[in-house]
């Protein structure tokens, strides 16, 4: 079966360029992992107006409270087959001092990839996938929904933030880049990083998914 990006891409998916068609092939019959590492040039946020927000998350693995220039980076993407049965890959992202967790999901429904934010699969997010003209990988996210025990509630936008994913790989340098921006409809622009790393691949039967990768909390709602 084709990856969730396959999928949620269809057609398009061919012109991504062929290092970001392999990276996002990972899945369950491509049996491999990707594990990136490399150096964020910078990580910003917008200060005082989201640290409370940048607290909150961090509890929880959702947001980065580090701010820099030349940021050690740590992206894992594991596939596997969830309690509920659903192919699912892990982008786990680590900082010095934070980490960023999400697992994703292809939802047939929508025809579309859903993203779970944090440790407990809490907050769901819609994503919206396109190829670029340089062959890249857009990532534009949805509208949130909080999903904590008997709530499951559409937050409104102006109490959250819309991520933009742009990711490509560099020919000369033989190296993905990546640049993420949150924005908020009040606040404007409140979080980003970008930075480049390489990517090694992982026989996902011989090496096994570490742990600590994998939701303490699985969600069926969307």
């Amino acid at each position: 079966m084709p990856s969730i990006f396959q999928r949620a891409l269809g057609p398009a998916y061919a012109r991504l360029h062929p290092q970001l068609q392999r990276r996002f092939a990972v899945g369950l019959d491509s049996g491999e992992a990707c594990i990136g590492s490399g150096v964020m040039n910078r990580v910003w946020n917008a200060g005082l107006v989201v640290r409370p927000f940048l607290s909150l998350g961090r509890h929880r693995n959702i947001l980065v409270g580090d701010t820099g220039r030349d940021l050690p980076f740590r992206i894992e993407n594991y596939p596997y087959a969830d309690s509920l049965g659903r192919e699912t890959v892990t982008f786990v992202r680590t900082f010095p001092r934070d980490r960023f967790d999400a697992t994703m999901v292809y939802d047939d429904t929508r025809a579309q990839v859903m993203d779970y934010l944090g440790t407990h699969q809490h907050i769901a997010v819609p994503l919206a996938l396109s190829v670029d003209d340089r062959g890249g990988l857009v990532i534009r996210s949805g509208r949130q929904r909080l999903l904590e025990g008997p709530l499951a509630v559409r937050l409104p936008a102006a109490a959250t933030g819309t991520a933009v994913v742009s990711e490509h790989f560099d020919d000369r340098a033989g190296r993905f880049t990546i640049a993420v921006t949150v924005s908020n409809p009040v606040l404007g622009r409140i979080f980003g990083y970008w930075g480049s790393f390489t990517a090694e691949y992982v026989n996902v039967a011989e090496h096994g998914i570490p742990a600590s990768v994998r939701p303490r909390r699985e969600e069926a709602r969307h």
